[in-house]
């Protein structure tokens, strides 16, 4: 099977350069299934029922979350009720909704884990441990096509939630910071990037309007972040291919909104 993960989808600008261009990719490398974070895809805080039958209807297969999912409290509720919408597993017991969900791609079955880090983050689980669990019990259910969504600050803990779990997942991929990192790889059979970067805008702060972020920088004094009306946008994608849950190809593509081609890296195969 031919995966692709889209991260952190930030406002109306990540939703437009979606609905312009993923079907139009999904055909092109015959992607059979997409993964997307989008925690960020209402007005850059949280997602709202609109914005998720939106990004559905442009070719999105499941959503996935992190410390944003709960921006928007209530709709997030019925979201993950009623929609293919996930949020990090290892938010306390008791919460509403699952960072798991086991689907069939090609007639096998694919499990999408969405877990958090513990570094300047709200309150969660041991997600180091909770992976360990989670994917022993996805084995002994003999699931082994596994991809993670990794949401976390810290680069240190997503390489060790990699170098933990390489030749038992078939891939991980950071989300969360919105910058992009250069280490697509594959090792062990498992395909990893510490951090996918932002779809949206690319010309500012990390998706936002650059004039608050400055003003906080540099006086100590904040203000509500605000997505910008007109921007330059950047799609970022990961797709991997999954033979008996092992990686055997991955690469990154990113679509640029004032350019016709694709950015293409591949991933260095160790």
């Amino acid at each position: 099977m031919r995966i692709a993960f889209i991260g952190d989808i930030v406002g109306r600008p990540g939703r437009k350069i979606i609905k312009d261009n993923l079907q139009t990719i999904r055909k092109k490398f015959e992607i059979d299934y997409v993964i997307a974070n989008a925690e960020n895809a209402s007005h850059g805080f949280g997602l709202t029922i609109k914005n998720c039958d939106e990004l559905l209807k442009c070719g999105i297969d499941i959503i996935t979350g992190g410390n944003h999912s709960f921006d928007k409290k209530k709709e997030m509720i019925t979201l993950l009720e009623t929609k293919p919408v996930l949020r990090p597993d290892n938010y306390p017991l008791g919460l509403v909704g699952s960072g798991i969900k086991v689907v069939e791609v090609n007639g096998e079955k694919l499990a999408v884990i969405n877990l958090m880090g513990q570094f300047a983050m709200p309150t969660v689980e041991n997600p180091f441990n909770w992976a360990k669990k989670l994917v022993q019990s996805l084995h002994e259910e003999n699931v082994k096509n596994i991809f993670v969504d990794f949401h976390g600050e810290a680069t240190s803990e997503k390489r060790v939630i990699f170098m933990m779990l390489k030749g038992q997942v078939s891939a991980i991929c950071g989300t969360h910071t919105h910058i992009s990192t250069d280490d697509l790889q594959i090792e062990s059979s498992t395909a990893y990037l510490t951090d996918i970067g932002l779809t949206g805008c690319r010309d500012n702060v990390i998706g936002m309007d650059s004039k608050v972020p400055i003003l906080k920088a540099t006086t100590g004094l904040g203000g509500h972040f605000q997505i910008p009306n007109s921007c330059k946008s950047i799609l970022q994608m990961m797709v991997i291919d999954i033979d008996d849950g092992k990686a055997i190809n991955a690469f990154k593509i990113k679509k640029l909104c004032n350019k016709q081609e694709l950015i293409i890296t591949d991933a260095i195969i160790e």
